[in-house]
C-alpha cells in the first residue's frame, strides 16, 4: 500500500535578519555609467541653486511665497496643473524604460542607489578593499577600526548635512541661507530642513542601502507586474555555466564557462547570488556583469555569461538556439507608454505657449450688490485680483465688452509691477435704460501699446426691479 509523503512544512519570515555582506567595488562600462550618472545628477542638483536669472535665483521653489521660479518661468498655485502633468510624464516614463530595461532606473537614477554608490567609494577609500574590512571586523573594535570607521562615519555625515543644505537651497533663496550661515542663525524650517535631508541621506543611503529597496521602496514590489517576456533583465545563463566547475589542472577544455569564483555575488550592492534567477531585490546595477565579463577576459571566454537578456532570449538559449532573436522593442505596451507620454508632453507644452500673460480673477463686492445713483441708472463694484505672471512691468487697458450699455466709471489704465499681484476695485454702470434682469458682459485686458487682447472674464450685472 502507497504510503504518501508526510507534509514537510516551513516558516517564512517576510522581514529576515540582517546578515553583514561586505561588497567589494566593482570596474567595467556598467560601473563606470553607473558613475556618469552619478556625475551629472549631482551637477544638476548642487549647481542649480547657485544659477543666476534676472537678478534672482534661476531655480527656486518658493513655498513662503507660493511662487516656482523656472528660469524665465514663474508658476503659482493655480499652475498645479503643470506639476500634476509633470509627475504623470514622469511616471509613464518610468513605466516605458521598465517595460524596456527593468529596474535600470534604480541602478543608475534613483537617488538612494547614486548615493549608496557615493557612500560605498567613501567606504572603501577609509576602510579599505573588501578583505581589509572583512579583516577590521574579526579583529573586534581595535584603535584602527574606530580611526577607520569613525573617519568614514565622519565623511558620510559631512557629505550628508551639506548636501541637505543644497536640497534646501531649492526652496529657500541660497543667498539668504548663506547670510544665515555666517551669522549662524537659521530659521527653525531651514534648519528642520537641514537636519532631516542629512539624516535620511546619512541613514538610507549609508546605513540600510538594500534594506531600504528591500523593504520600504514600494516600486520594488510592483515593478515585476510591469516586466514581459521581452523585458532587458539581468540574467545568468545557465545553459552554458551549468554545471560549474573550479579552475584547476583537471579542468577539461571544453568545460561550462561559470568557474564558481563568486565575485558576481561579491560586487553586488544587495548581497544576491543572480545565478539564482530574477530577484526582487535585484536593482539593475549590472555590477555583476562587469565582474563576469572581467573573469570571461581572463579565462579567454566570451563574454555575455550574466548579460542584460529577455526571459524570451532565456528560453530561446534552454530550448537549443545558438543565437536567440533580439529583444522586441516594438511592442503594444512600449507603444501606448509612449503615446501617453507624447499626449501629455503636447499638452503641456500646448498650455505653457497659450499661458496668459495676466490672470484675472472677478469678485464682486458683497457689501455693495447695487446702487441707483441716478433715476434709470445702476452700478455695480467688482473686485479685480490681477496677477502678472511674467518678469516685466505690464500697462494695460480695461473695457467692457458685450454689453453696450454698460461703461466704466474707474480708470481703465491698469499698471502691474513685474510678477506683482493686487486686488484693484472698478465701478460698472448703465449709461442708457436696462430692463430688469441680469446682464452677462465681459472684462477685457489689452496691451496698452499693441492693443493685443490679453485676458477676458465674464462676469455678471444685475438691474433690480
Amino acid at each position: 500500500m502507497h504510503n504518501p509523503a508526510t507534509p514537510q512544512y516551513k516558516t517564512i519570515s517576510v522581514y529576515t535578519k540582517f546578515e553583514p555582506f561586505y561588497v567589494r567595488e566593482s570596474q567595467g562600462r556598467f560601473t563606470n555609467l553607473r558613475w556618469l550618472c552619478v556625475l551629472l545628477t549631482q551637477m544638476v542638483f548642487f549647481i542649480t541653486p547657485w544659477l543666476s536669472w534676472n537678478q534672482r535665483q534661476a531655480v527656486l521653489l518658493d513655498l513662503a511665497a507660493r511662487k516656482f521660479y523656472l528660469f524665465g518661468l514663474i508658476l503659482y498655485p493655480h499652475d498645479l496643473i503643470y506639476l500634476a502633468m509633470l509627475l504623470i510624464i514622469c511616471a509613464f516614463g518610468l513605466f516605458l524604460v521598465t517595460t524596456i530595461a527593468g529596474r535600470v532606473w534604480c541602478g543608475y537614477g534613483c537617488p538612494q542607489s547614486v548615493y549608496t554608490l557615493v557612500m560605498m567609494w567613501i567606504e572603501n577609500r577609509t576602510e579599505g578593499n573588501r578583505a581589509n574590512r572583512m579583516r577590521l571586523a574579526r579583529e573586534g573594535w581595535t584603535a584602527e577600526r574606530i580611526l577607520r570607521t569613525g573617519s568614514k562615519h565622519l565623511i558620510w555625515l559631512t557629505l550628508s548635512f551639506i548636501s541637505g543644505f543644497v536640497f534646501t537651497a531649492w526652496f529657500v533663496p541660497v543667498s539668504d541661507m548663506l547670510q544665515a550661515l555666517t551669522q549662524f542663525r537659521f530659521s527653525a524650517g531651514v534648519t528642520t530642513s537641514i537636519l532631516l535631508y542629512g539624516g535620511l541621506m546619512y541613514a538610507n543611503a549609508g546605513l540600510m542601502r538594500d534594506q531600504f529597496c528591500r523593504y520600504l521602496c514600494p516600486y520594488a514590489r510592483f515593478q515585476g507586474s510591469m516586466l514581459d517576456q521581452d523585458s532587458l533583465i539581468i540574467s545568468y545563463h545557465p545553459q552554458r555555466g551549468e554545471p560549474r566547475q573550479k579552475p584547476g589542472a583537471d579542468r577539461p577544455v571544453n568545460a561550462d564557462s561559470c568557474i564558481d569564483c563568486g565575485l558576481c555575488v561579491q560586487v553586488c550592492p544587495s548581497g544576491i547570488d543572480i545565478r539564482k534567477g530574477l530577484q526582487h531585490d535585484c536593482t539593475g546595477c549590472a555590477a555583476c556583469i562587469d565582474a563576469c565579463d572581467h573573469v570571461m577576459d581572463k579565462l579567454q571566454l566570451p563574454r555575455g555569461l550574466i548579460s542584460y537578456s529577455s526571459a524570451r532570449q532565456l528560453q530561446e538559449s534552454r530550448a537549443g538556439s545558438a543565437s536567440p532573436d533580439k529583444p522586441r522593442f516594438l511592442r503594444p505596451r512600449i507603444a501606448v507608454y509612449s503615446l501617453l507620454m507624447l499626449i501629455m508632453c503636447a499638452a503641456a507644452a500646448y498650455l505653457l505657449a497659450n499661458r496668459p500673460d495676466v490672470r484675472m480673477d472677478i469678485l464682486p463686492d458683497r457689501m455693495l450688490t447695487s446702487r441707483e445713483p441716478a433715476p434709470g441708472q445702476f452700478e455695480q463694484v467688482y473686485r479685480l485680483h490681477l496677477l502678472n505672471t511674467r518678469e516685466e512691468t505690464g500697462n494695460y487697458d480695461l473695457s467692457i465688452e458685450n454689453v453696450p450699455a454698460l461703461h466704466l466709471q474707474s480708470d481703465n489704465v491698469i499698471r502691474l509691477s513685474p510678477a506683482g499681484a493686487g486686488f484693484i476695485s472698478v465701478t460698472v454702470r448703465n449709461t442708457s435704460p436696462l430692463t430688469a434682469g441680469h446682464y452677462r458682459f465681459r472684462f477685457t485686458l489689452r496691451d496698452k501699446q499693441t492693443q493685443r487682447t490679453i485676458v477676458t472674464e465674464p462676469a455678471m450685472f444685475r438691474i433690480p426691479a
